[in-house]
């Protein structure tokens, strides 16, 4: 067991696990982006999408299926960063942070793409 692979795949679920929960508990405003994108049942999709991402960031975390766990978080973060930071739709300040928040997500995608191509 390589301790850098398991605090890394840690580090990175943490902020899964976190919204995740969040998301499932709380899911008005993260609903209203989804309403927003005009996609069906946006409260119930919130949480549904919140609770993928709960279970698998704490899959990932423990080390169990570690690669179809991380799969799971990219197909729920991937319409969660189009739907909920779509820079390309705002306009100064907030362009500008949801650029960031889009750019943070890029790069948990490659974390997670790591974790998938890990065959060890």
């Amino acid at each position: 067991m390589n301790i850098l692979k398991v605090a890394g795949r840690a580090a990175v679920a943490a902020i899964f696990i976190q919204s995740g929960i969040d998301s499932v508990r709380s899911p008005a405003a993260r609903a209203q982006m989804v309403e927003q994108a005009g996609l069906p049942e946006p409260r119930l999709l919130t949480q549904l999408n919140g609770g993928v991402m709960a279970g698998a960031g704490t899959l990932l975390a423990l080390g169990v299926a570690p690669r179809s766990s991380a799969l799971a978080l990219l197909a729920s973060l991937l319409p969660t960063t189009i739907v909920g930071h779509a820079f390309w739709n705002a306009e100064g300040q907030e362009r500008q942070g949801q650029l960031v928040h889009f750019a943070k997500n890029l790069a948990m995608m490659g974390a997670l793409l790591l974790v998938v191509a890990d065959r060890e």
